[in-house]
This record gives C-alpha cells, sequence and structure tokens, in this order.
C-alpha cells in the first residue's frame, strides 16, 4: 500500500524577541523580501524560496506550555543548535550589507576548502547566521 504522506519542508522557525524588528532587520540586513507580518505582530514570513523563513514571540502561551520554553543563548561563546545560511554570488558584499544594517560580525569571509565562501554575523537575537557562496563542485 503506497502512503499518502508526502511531506514538503514548508518552515524554518525563528524564534525572536521581537517579531517586527526581527523582521525588519533580516530584510535590510540579508537583503530578503517580507512576505507578511500580521497585525498582532506575532507572526512574520519572509520570500525565502520553497521553505518560509517565519518569526515568532520567544515565550507564548501556544507553544511554551505544549512542548516547553527556548532557551535563549547566556554569552557570545553559546550557539544554537542550528543556523541559518543564506547563498550570495558576491559573499563580501552580503557581509558588508550584513553589518552595516546591524549584524554583529563573528568571522569574515573566507574561501574554505570544500570550494565555497563563507562569513558568519549574529543576528539582533544573537543567532548565528551564516553568509556564503554557492559551493561549486572541485575539479579533479
Amino acid at each position: 500500500m503506497a502512503s499518502k504522506l508526502n511531506p514538503a519542508y514548508a518552515y524554518t522557525v525563528l524564534y525572536v524577541k521581537d517579531v517586527e524588528k526581527a523582521v525588519a532587520f533580516y530584510s535590510k540586513a540579508f537583503g530578503i523580501n517580507v512576505r507578511r507580518l500580521d497585525n498582532s505582530r506575532r507572526w512574520g514570513e519572509l520570500e525565502s524560496g520553497q521553505t518560509t523563513i517565519a518569526f515568532t514571540p520567544i515565550h507564548q502561551h501556544e507553544t511554551d506550555e505544549v512542548t516547553g520554553e527556548v532557551h535563549t543563548f547566556q554569552s557570545k561563546r553559546e550557539r544554537g543548535p542550528i543556523e541559518v545560511c543564506f547563498d550570495y554570488a558576491d559573499v563580501d558584499a552580503a557581509y558588508k550589507r550584513a553589518l552595516e544594517n546591524g549584524a554583529e560580525a563573528v568571522s569574515p569571509p573566507e574561501q574554505k576548502e570544500w570550494n565555497q565562501k563563507v562569513g558568519y554575523v549574529r543576528d539582533i537575537d544573537g543567532m548565528v547566521v551564516r553568509l556564503g557562496s554557492n559551493v561549486t563542485p572541485q575539479k579533479h
């Protein structure tokens, strides 16, 4: 019997202190269009291809009571078990724009051994964001 379950990866949800500020920050710092910000300012979405990047408050009874509270970073030496990654043709320009729009520098762009240029910043909530070039296959 064939399964009728055919999932599509729909959302990555970031739990943030202020949804409206986070949506505006990501739009400016990373050049992503805003899909929507609901009237309650408790849900925002960015246009990011097939998977939506969404924002919701860190603490809310709908999720805290069901799945538990979100833990925030206690220091700059900590990071979450997930990072948001964006591909750019010009990683240096993307890194500069992110810093000019409020991102905190973590590591400037550098060429990696796997044939990708990568830089890291922190967003306004302390989450690590990777800015990288598209990985091109290495020639043998």
